[in-house]
């Protein structure tokens, strides 16, 4: 745990009880401060109780008095679509606003590391898609270089539950434009923006509002080196506000389909090769063509963004070439669950968005693609360059007609189901076909989240192939 400095004998509220919320209470114990909490879900008042917590309702006449600082979880509102009453209360009382990522940065060098010979490095991920697998790329290689690692954020644990990293240490973190929108301290070494594309609108006033909280983590951070996804024009526009020259190589530029030129340090992936240049020479060169967990060229990007931000850290590509060969890839991210008869079984639950699931379709050929869901503002125009790929759509979803009707051109068959569309592609699928769960929709009007859409997917392609 890292326990949060500065407030020790003061009172912290706390509004959202889950996994952030919780830990962001107990790290505030731990450092000594009063943490007052509160949940609109009687569950997790009653889970935060048990632990001791001091539960009261942020809501009512005078619940900020002696509050020296409101804690908010990532899935509030604070601004758009409008501000959660909570957080309404706490500006008008002049309390501060912050999140455990905040309590982080504000904290995690609080015990001094003078006692250290290398000091610990914090790598921060950022962007709209790509961002949990360049994480865990990175933090699979730092471990399979022998460096001690820990993974955390929007991915693997609360930010505030790893343990304090010791000599030579590195903590790596994916960061979501809810947690970067609000965070008042962000000190990143090595910062990584891996592209845009719109998501998550509502929530951020539209895409100024989503690009500037990611651009907050180097805007405010000043990161000692950055890594920037070029390939739009936000992507430009962020590598041109922190370079202070062509040659400044404090910025490493990453794409993925295009060769990047000039005198300074880049990184980008062409036809399956992953290619580092600084200074005007080429100084590396990696195939990526047969790595398994990095299908397609949006994970070649992935693998650009991991490569250059441990460049930065000084690893030699002697040491992440047989990593990134050993890397399995992440769970409903482009991951192969079954191979069965020549047909490939990918779930790639985690495209909830038209962006994400065309690198999908452009990552494989001859697809019988299962999508649909809680579909997204902006339409399905967007899947279009990636449709020549697939050779039958299953829909699944309560509005599975809607959606079909949305994508002209390709064979549709409107399931409903999970169960029916893996049985009906699984039966209809040849040798070299790809059964691809790539939804292009949130899960919500059928699962919980995206995790148990994929499970389901994996579930129903075992019992296929049990018979």
């Amino acid at each position: 745990m890292i326990p949060v400095q500065g407030f020790s004998g003061r009172k912290v509220a706390v509004l959202g009880l889950g996994r952030s919320g919780l830990s962001a209470a107990r790290a505030l114990r731990a450092g000594g401060a009063l943490p007052v909490c509160w949940d609109d879900m009687p569950k997790a008042r009653a889970a935060a109780e048990a632990e001791g917590f001091e539960v009261v309702g942020l809501s009512r006449a005078g619940a900020f008095e002696d509050v020296a600082c409101l804690i908010v979880s990532p899935g509030i509102p604070h601004l758009y679509p409008a501000p959660n009453p909570v957080i309404a209360k706490a500006w008008d009382a002049g309390v501060p606003v912050d999140n455990d990522i905040g309590l982080f940065f504000r904290s995690l060098g609080g015990g001094g590391w003078d006692h250290h010979d290398t000091p610990p490095r914090v790598i921060a991920v950022t962007g709209s898609n790509g961002k949990s697998t360049t994480a865990a790329l990175i933090h699979h290689i730092l471990q399979e270089a022998g460096r001690s690692s820990q993974l955390a954020g929007n991915i693997g644990r609360g930010v505030l539950d790893i343990d304090p990293p010791g000599d030579g240490g590195v903590v790596v973190l994916e960061l979501s434009s809810y947690q970067t929108d609000l965070a008042r301290a962000l000190t990143p070494d090595v910062a990584v923006f891996t592209n845009l594309s719109p998501d998550h609108l509502d929530r951020h006033g539209g895409l100024g509002g989503y690009f500037a909280a990611k651009r907050r983590l180097f805007a405010e951070g000043g990161p000692d080196r950055a890594i920037v996804g070029v390939d739009e024009p936000e992507g430009r526009y962020l590598a041109n506000q922190l370079a202070e020259g062509p040659g400044d190589d404090r910025l490493i530029r990453i794409s993925s389909g295009q060769k990047l030129s000039g005198p300074g340090w880049s990184v980008f992936a062409r036809k399956g090769f992953l290619s580092e240049w600084r200074k005007g020479r080429q100084v590396a060169s990696i195939d990526l063509r047969d790595v398994k967990g990095l299908p397609g060229a949006h994970n070649h990007q992935n693998a650009c963004a991991a490569y250059a931000a441990l460049r930065a850290l000084g690893l030699g590509p002697r040491q992440i070439e047989p990593a990134l060969a050993s890397f399995g890839g992440l769970p409903h991210r482009s991951q192969i669950v079954a191979e069965a008869d020549g047909v490939t079984f990918v779930n790639d639950s985690k495209a909830t968005n038209v962006d994400s699931a065309l690198k999908a379709l452009l990552a494989f050929r001859n697809i019988r693609w299962i999508c649909g869901g809680l579909q997204k503002e902006g339409g399905l125009d967007g899947l279009t360059p990636g449709l020549s790929h697939v050779r039958k759509a299953y829909v699944i979803g309560r509005e599975a007609d809607a959606f079909a009707m949305q994508l002209p051109g390709i064979e549709t068959d409107p399931c409903g189901t999970m169960q029916t569309a893996v049985a009906r592609a699984a039966a209809e699928a040849e040798p070299g076909d790809v059964v691809l769960l790539a939804p292009a929709a949130a899960s919500f009007d059928q699962y919980d989240n995206f995790e148990q859409r994929g499970e389901d997917f994996a579930a129903q392609v075992a019992a296929v192939l049990r018979g």
